[in-house]
């Protein structure tokens, strides 16, 4: 079986951020946020990493995190187009939200020829994801004729900005650590009262702070792939929004776990989550990587 690789969903420009949050630093000696990914994805044995960009953000990306990491690691870049589409489908006019976050994915299946992890750029996940990660697709799993893929599962209360409503993968979990089900939601937040909730249901969806979640950290048989292109057809085909509606990596894993044709291995996660889905989230960001690298979990200098 051929070795892990990474795959870092790097493509958005962070719209709701108002730039290319990717590379703006957050460490005490100029490191991003995908730094930290990195370095705890390397600690855990992964070599290899594709970067999923646009073409229009290359030779910043390169020049700001690429080229760097490939002192490190094994370097790939895969691009995610709005306009790259099946035969006979075209952008609809006015369109220019990109497809989300399951496009990204097959744009990185000619670089894919074993088990691969995937995550985004612009979140911290801590250690732990990276090494369990790792340890799933590094071991023989059971052969029953489903995929089998495993899935970081965060405290719902842990992943939340105090900026803004963000959008999770809110999950169903059964006795044995597997994912029943997974609803992505795209509005959810802290209300006025402290409680979490879904705002966009009239009235809000409350949920319990300890909700297990998706923050888009999986762990995938190369087989999977197989799926997604076919799959990215009857989205185009179906889809409500033309505009704003996206083909989303939960959302086709949900699809075959109510198909029967996939098992998910929650594998929770009790470290705290950081992300910068709001400019505002920066400072929050940055005082928590110099706290890390205070209690010593992270080098000054990331190698």
């Amino acid at each position: 079986m051929n070795k892990p690789v990474l795959v870092v969903m790097a493509a958005g420009m962070g719209s709701r951020y108002g730039g290319m949050k990717q590379i703006d630093p957050v460490g005490p000696n100029g490191q991003v946020i995908m730094d930290y990914s990195l370095y705890d994805a390397r600690r855990a044995g992964f070599e290899t990493v594709i970067f999923v960009i646009k073409h229009e953000i290359e030779d910043a990306f390169k020049a700001a995190i690429g080229d760097r990491v490939a002192k490190a690691m094994k370097v790939k870049y895969a691009f995610q187009q709005l306009e790259e589409l099946p035969a006979g489908f075209a952008v609809p006019e006015g369109r220019v939200k990109p497809w989300g976050t399951c496009h990204a994915v097959l744009a990185a299946k000619p670089l894919i020829d074993g088990p691969f992890a995937v995550i985004n750029a612009d979140d911290y996940y801590g250690p732990e994801p990276f090494e369990e990660l790792y340890r799933f697709l590094t071991t023989p799993q059971q052969q029953n004729g489903k995929y089998q893929l495993c899935m970081a599962g965060y405290r719902l209360v842990n992943t939340l900005s105090e900026k803004g409503t963000v959008a999770r993968g809110v999950c169903t979990v059964d006795e044995n650590g597997r994912l029943t089900d997974i609803d992505e939601r795209m509005k959810i937040g802290w209300t006025p009262d402290g409680r979490i909730a879904d705002m966009n249901c009239e009235p809000p969806k409350e949920y319990a702070p300890q909700t297990p979640v998706s923050m888009n950290c999986w762990g995938c048989p190369v087989e999977l792939m197989q799926e997604f292109a076919p799959r990215f057809v009857r989205f185009l085909d179906t889809m409500h929004d033309p505009l704003k509606s996206e083909y989303l990596l939960p959302e086709v894993i949900g699809a075959l776990l109510r198909e029967g044709r996939a098992e998910v291995t929650v594998l929770p996660v009790h470290n705290k989550w950081y992300g910068v889905t709001y400019r505002e989230d920066h400072e929050k960001v940055v005082a928590a990587m110099a706290a890390l690298t205070a209690e010593g979990l992270y080098p000054e200098v990331l190698k």
